[in-house]
């Protein structure tokens, strides 16, 4: 059974995202956070919604809002949404 989206456990996927998939993060701001000329780009904070994410640009910090295609229900439909998230063109 997968873990409900709270506080500990968007602390959890921010930690593993930023550390072992910061180009993931990274193609989400410039794709889905319409900030083409990101550097490099850190989550911050991931719920049923939406994830929040710093985005550095031109050496300005930059907080983006993406949001989601549908409510997320847990931690397993994160991991399945943000894996997918990366296939779109």
């Amino acid at each position: 059974m997968a873990d409900p989206l709270t506080p500990a456990v968007s602390d959890r996927i921010c930690k593993h995202m930023n550390k072992d998939h910061g180009d993931a993060v990274r193609f989400y701001a410039q794709t889905f956070g319409n900030a083409p000329n990101t550097e490099t780009a850190e989550m911050l904070s991931i719920d049923a919604e939406g994830m929040n994410l710093n985005a550095s640009i031109e050496g300005e910090i930059v907080p983006l809002r993406i949001p989601f295609d549908h409510t997320l229900t847990d931690s397993d439909d994160a991991h399945r949404t943000l894996v997918a998230m990366l296939k779109r063109d």
